[in-house]
Parts: structure tokens; C-alpha cells; sequence
């Protein structure tokens, strides 16, 4: 079986004045990502990936040229986009009278559509959170998030000027594989 880990190391560290992740211990000992590596490899974990090097700029550049704009952006991170088939769909409505049932609603001055997938995931942290049923978990997910994650992941993973965001892309289409998998046991 393959075990793998994960070593997200890509913050400034303010308090250090440089990224720590490249600072080595003891003054002159392994650096801190490698020494969290080797302690993975120690306890067993097989693969390791470490996450480095993120420029807060070039991904919020990223994100505002592939994700905002005015009129149509090239990528849209709203699910209805992905799934509505026919004029007469509604899907706002019903996932706003689905949400109301769970008590959630839309914070007052927040303007963007409840359909974001950051929503919906947010949805789903909460549905896992206060220890919802998992057949409720599994009902809102099949609904609201796998019928359009797949096309989503695609569309992000196509577009040429997705560079942060195509890994940003696999990750979250691994997880959902992972979560559809993991329903599919119930």
C-alpha cells in the first residue's frame, strides 16, 4: 500500500523574515522542509510531496484574469454553470431552499451566488462539522458538487493561463474522486 504525505511550505514566515521552509536547523543541519520529509520517511509514509514556493501575487493576478472579470471570466467557479441544461432550471432557488433547511444562508453584504464551489465545500465542512448523517453528507455532495467538479477540474485544467490553478485543479479533483469514492461505501 502507498502511503503519501504532504508538506505545505510555501508561506513568507513573517516572524522570520524569509520562508522558513529554507532555513536550516541548528545553523547548519538539514533545512526544515527537508527534515520534515525525512521524519515522514521515518514514520513510513513513502511518497512525500512538498508544496513550496508560492508567489501571492502571481496567484492573485491568476485568479483575478482566469476567475473575475467584467462581463464573462474565462473560468467560472459557479457549478449551475457546469450542470444547467435547460432555460427552466433553477438551481439557485433550490439550493438556497436546501440551505435555509440546514440553517445557512448567504452573509448580509456577501454578493456572489451560493453555487461557488468554495461555498459548496464550505457547505460540506459544515455538514461534517456539526456531525450530519452521512446519507445527508452524501445527498448534498451527488447534488451539488460531483455533477459539476469533473467539468469544472477540466475547464481549469484546459485553460493555458492556469498555471497555480491547474495544480490548485488536480488536487481538488483527487479529493472529490476520493469523497465520490468514499459515499459510494455507504
Amino acid at each position: 500500500m502507498t502511503v503519501r504525505g504532504i508538506v505545505l511550505a510555501a508561506g513568507q514566515s513573517s516572524r522570520m523574515g524569509q520562508p522558513k521552509a529554507g532555513l536550516r536547523l541548528g545553523g547548519d543541519g538539514p533545512t526544515f522542509a527537508a527534515a520534515a520529509v525525512a521524519a515522514l520517511r521515518d514514520g513510513g509514509i513513502d511518497r512525500v510531496v512538498v508544496v513550496a514556493g508560492a508567489h501571492p501575487e502571481a496567484v492573485r493576478d491568476e485568479y483575478e484574469s482566469r476567475f473575475v472579470g467584467t462581463g464573462k471570466a474565462p473560468i467560472t467557479l459557479y457549478t449551475s454553470a457546469y450542470t444547467v441544461r435547460f432555460t427552466n432550471e433553477v438551481p439557485l432557488a433550490t439550493l438556497r431552499g436546501e440551505l435555509a433547511a440546514l440553517g445557512l444562508a448567504r452573509q448580509e453584504g456577501v454578493h456572489e451566488p451560493e453555487d461557488h464551489i468554495a461555498a459548496l465545500c464550505d457547505t460540506m465542512r459544515h455538514l461534517i462539522a456539526t456531525q450530519r448523517d452521512l446519507v445527508e453528507q452524501k445527498r448534498f455532495f451527488d447534488r451539488w458538487i460531483a455533477p459539476a467538479s469533473a467539468s469544472l477540474c477540466n475547464a481549469i485544467d484546459n485553460d493555458a493561463g492556469a498555471v497555480f490553478y491547474r495544480h490548485v485543479s488536480r488536487f481538488a479533483r483527487r479529493f472529490f474522486d476520493i469523497e465520490q469514492t468514499a459515499f459510494e461505501m455507504l
